[in-house]
């Protein structure tokens, strides 16, 4: 149900999106290129084939801002939403729906979690709002600031990577404002919110600052998040010192290099001109887009617990230790395995995909593999090639965004047939490792 309603919406926002009313120029948008932008928007990737304040109107620019906002939180949680909002019960059936869209640990409080999520949203969106919007209006007039103070917001909160910035010039992101720290800040902390999970919203909102009483979750989602954030930031001070941040200030420099750690998991912003990188600039960009947010929110990727959970358990294993043990707790057997079949399915997926796209066009390797990396982590970051791809490459491009928001696990299970297990076990015999 989670696939086929993110398929309807999907469907829903191309057949909008192919009004001649959705363009600046009144001519209709190809069906190739109204898919993939409705794709990119509604599984808040980022990734798109016209710039947004060029090619599409005001209507249009609301249409992706409807699709991103229904795709960053779920059509399942608007769903119930609504059903709370006509006091309709809601039975056992629509609570498994929850539990299951949003990750959460348990079947029970699946309403209470929406309530969170709305409220939630609502108010970091609408303070991410305001304070972009002050920024703005004294450059833009009021309406127009009002306007993009929102949809940057929006966008940025469901780690989506739209940006309306094209009049400044096309695909420019926010290039324009990397020294910005106002705009910086608010667009990091956004994305940032957005990505560590609903669930860790909930265990911070409900222990406050009592850390040692958080769940495993919590504690492994924020030091991850930290470590990753960190040291993604050290990385590009390094590895851009000649490159894209070299003419810059420290204080710039610092700002740029934060925002390039933080945007790839998985917002799709940039600061920087992303294909002037430095080339381990776009391999560790892409390791970045790989590992992406946490379980149960807005952002893409692997997971940073799946991330987590794997290099804790090879240490361990390393370690001869009985068990993966961490911050006191035992990781269980099926999570670790779990956690290598969801990194395993998107390499598989990412290698599938970059065979494909090379055999079908003639492109560098490395920047298919960003786009791909891209694509799968819904980041919506790029190099300047997705208005090269060929009908087949974007379709497999949009095939890729599907799956990472959805989940290739999920979307993998949701074709295998469900049969009763076999109670019982084939001996076992030793194989060769490594």
């Amino acid at each position: 149900m989670i696939i086929l309603g993110f398929f309807v919406i999907i469907l829903t926002g191309t057949l909008l999106l192919m009004l001649p009313f959705s363009t600046r120029d009144g001519q209709s948008t190809s069906l190739i290129n109204a898919l993939f932008t409705a794709t990119s928007a509604t599984c808040v990737t980022g990734l798109v084939t016209y710039d947004t304040f060029l090619h599409w109107t005001v209507f249009g620019q609301l249409v992706i801002l409807l699709m991103i906002q229904i795709g960053g939180l779920g059509f399942v949680t608007f769903s119930v939403y609504g059903m709370m909002l006509f006091r309709k019960k809601i039975g056992l059936k629509s609570r498994e729906l929850i539990h299951d869209s949003l990750n959460s640990m348990h079947v029970g409080g699946g309403v209470r979690l929406v309530k969170r999520i709305i409220s939630g949203a609502l108010l970091f969106e609408g303070l991410g709002a305001v304070i972009l919007s002050i920024r703005f209006i004294p450059e833009m007039g009021f309406l127009k600031g009002v306007y993009f103070g929102i949809f940057h917001s929006v966008s940025a909160f469901c780690n989506a990577g739209f940006d309306i910035m094209g009049e400044q010039g096309s695909f420019t992101s926010f290039c324009n404002y990397a020294g910005d720290i106002t705009i910086n800040l608010v667009i990091m902390s956004l994305i940032i919110i957005g990505g560590i999970g609903f669930i860790v919203w909930g265990d911070i909102y409900k222990h406050k600052w009592h850390v040692r009483r958080y769940m495993l979750h919590t504690k492994i989602v924020l030091v991850t998040t930290f470590v990753l954030i960190v040291g993604g930031t050290l990385f590009f001070l390094i590895s851009e010192r000649n490159g894209v941040i070299a003419e810059m200030s420290i204080k710039d420099k610092l700002l740029a290099s934060a925002f390039s750690a933080v945007t790839p998991r998985t917002a799709g912003f940039n600061t920087v001109d992303t294909a002037s990188l430095s080339a381990a600039g776009k391999i560790f960009t892409m390791m970045l887009m790989f590992i992406g947010g946490s379980p149960g929110s807005t952002a893409g990727g692997i997971k940073t617990t799946t991330f987590a959970a794997i290099v804790f358990f090879i240490v361990a294993y390393i370690k001869k230790q009985k068990g993966c043990n961490v911050f006191n707790r035992r990781i269980d057997d099926d999570l670790i395995k779990k956690a290598s079949t969801v990194f395993f399915i998107n390499i598989s997926l990412v290698l599938g995909a970059l065979l494909l796209i090379t055999l079908n066009q003639n492109i560098n390797p490395t920047d298919a593999a960003f786009e791909i990396f891209s694509a799968i982590g819904t980041v919506g970051m790029s190099t300047g090639i997705t208005r090269e791809l060929t009908v087949l490459s974007k379709l497999v491009v949009i095939f890729l965004m599907f799956c990472g928001r959805v989940g290739s696990l999920s979307f993998a299970v949701s074709f295998l047939e469900k049969r009763k297990p076999l109670d019982m076990k084939y001996p076992a015999e030793d194989i060769l490792i490594g």
